[in-house]
């Protein structure tokens, strides 16, 4: 089974434990970290995630992935975790929910002369984000983008 194939499998499994815990499902990763890999199952809740929620949608899902479809699958170790203040946003749905925020992008190399800016999301369409920052707005090409996160406000 390929990476893609295991997020896919695994996200159709852990959506109704996450609801049983009183949380949504934010994201599925699973990626080499070093030499090992790493499942990641990353939720959200409008009012917080603790950490008796991951820990019930985590007991829930180790014993699914012992399942006989997922023996091919490498070693790896399995992590439940808030999605954060500072959470990546990387799907459509995660854009919608925090245009009018302050988010920040970190660039593959340098654009503009910088590796990362900050400003005000103001859309998202096929992975073009279009940020506010002193009243110009200016639009950013997925080839450039490493990483969406939502900016801490203090």
């Amino acid at each position: 089974m390929q990476a893609k194939q295991i997020v896919a499998r695994v996200e159709e499994l852990v959506k109704p434990l996450c609801a049983e815990a009183g949380v949504s499902l934010w994201d599925v990763e699973f990626e080499k970290e070093g030499g090992q890999y790493m499942l990641t199952v990353t939720v959200d809740h409008p009012d917080g995630v603790n950490i008796d929620q991951c820990e019930q949608v985590s007991r829930a899902l180790d014993p699914m992935l012992d399942a006989k479809e997922f023996d091919d699958m490498p070693s790896y170790t399995l992590c439940v975790s808030s999605a954060g203040l500072t959470r990546r946003l990387k799907r459509p749905e995660h854009f919608a929910a925090f245009v009018g925020h302050t988010v920040e992008i970190g660039f593959y190399k340098p654009v503009n002369g910088v590796k990362q800016t900050e400003g005000t999301l103001v859309s998202y369409d096929e992975g073009r984000v279009t940020l506010e920052t002193g009243g110009a707005q200016t639009v950013y090409e997925p080839k450039d983008i490493a990483a969406v996160r939502l900016a801490v406000e203090i």
